[in-house]
Formats: structure tokens, sequence, C-alpha cells
């Protein structure tokens, strides 16, 4: 497929803004960025990295999970919200772990999503960001910004995500789809936008979209 003149000026301004894209969730393994990442579900970031200290403090591994109460996970990871439900998954997940994939985060797309918790969306980011292999997460910034800028009339994730696998080289996904959240919480927020001072709105998009 040709270059998209559209996605290649995007791609331009945000490694621009961006040279440097570090992973905004912290952990130390592929094991402890799995378990950030399945926190992050309705919950920012920021909130994450304040409780994962304690949590990785009392287990970071798959081992020593599988062995901390449900109930003591819940109480350490309770501000991130949806704590009854995420407790249950990090506890059968790091069974899962140590029963069938010798305590290590499998590297495939197909094992990440049958475990607990672990949608398409965050499978990607663990293959992207722990593993490396091309992959471009879809998340509510990404969503809003690629039918703003009208690089995707996708009603739902995967369409938004087919269209810009299509639009941008393999080579770049794991680094673009990380530029785009850090532009959206920069300069695209929901609500609150102005668009015509947007570096890249201020072009790309026209009419309702600019909303």
């Amino acid at each position: 497929m040709p270059p998209h003149p559209k996605a290649t000026r995007i791609q331009a301004i945000l490694e621009d803004l961006y040279p440097e894209t570090p992973v905004p969730l912290d952990h130390t393994d592929s094991y402890t960025l799995l378990v950030a990442v399945l926190l992050s579900a309705q919950c920012t970031d920021a909130r994450v990295n304040t409780v994962t200290p304690a949590l990785f403090e009392r287990a970071n591994t798959p081992q020593k999970m599988a062995v901390v109460e449900v109930d003591e996970i819940r109480e350490i990871i309770r501000p991130c919200g949806l704590s009854p439900t995420k407790a249950k998954n990090i506890r059968a997940l790091s069974e899962i772990l140590v029963e069938r994939h010798g305590g290590e985060v499998p590297a495939g797309f197909a094992e990440l999503e049958a475990l607990p918790g672990v949608g398409h969306k965050s499978a990607s980011v663990v293959m992207a960001q722990a593993f490396g292999v091309p992959a471009f997460p879809v998340d509510t910034h990404i969503f809003r910004l690629a039918r703003r800028w009208g690089l995707s009339r996708g009603k739902n994730v995967e369409k938004v995500e087919a269209s810009l696998k299509r639009l941008f080289p393999r080579d770049r996904w794991n680094k673009l789809h990380l530029q785009i959240i850090f532009f959206g919480r920069e300069y695209c927020p929901a609500r609150g936008h102005d668009p015509e001072v947007c570096p890249i709105c201020s072009w790309a998009a026209s009419g309702a979209a600019k909303r």
C-alpha cells in the first residue's frame, strides 16, 4: 500500500514531538507489565504506578502471586477500581502461568488472550512492550483520535486497529501507539479541546470530527 499523505504527516509530527516513548506503566519484566496492564483497565497509568510498588513488593513473580490470598491482593489494589474482579484475575492468571507455562509469560497473542482478564488490547500491549512484537493496541485515546483525524471510520476498536495497521508501517506500530497516547493526553483531550490550536486537529480534522 502506498504511503498515505495524512498518515505520513501525522507520523512526522508525532516523531518530532515524542522522539522517545517510555512505557507509561512501571514494570521490571513481562510479568509485572502484564499485571500492571490488567490493573490499568478503567484506571489511569499514574494511579496504577502508585499501587504496583506495594503489590510487587508482596509478590513480583507468578509463583509468589499464586499463593497470595485474593482478599490480600484486592486490598492492595483497591485504589485502581474494580478490585474484586482484578484481584481474582491476577491470582488466577498467576496460577495458570505456573501450571501451564512454566512460570513464564507466553509471547503469543492466543496464549495471552486465554488468560483471565486479558483481552486483545492488553495482550497487544504486552506483546509490543515486553516482547517487541509489532502490535497496535487501541485504547480510548487512539480510538478517539483515529476517528477525529479521519484515519478510520471504524465503529469499534477492532476496525480502528485494522485501519491504523494499514496506514502506518509495521515497524512503527509499537512506537506510534504510545506517541498517539502521549499526544492525546497533552494536546487532544476528550473535553475542552480547541482544535484550532491543536498541532494535528487544526488541519487533519474537520466539522464534527473536531469535537
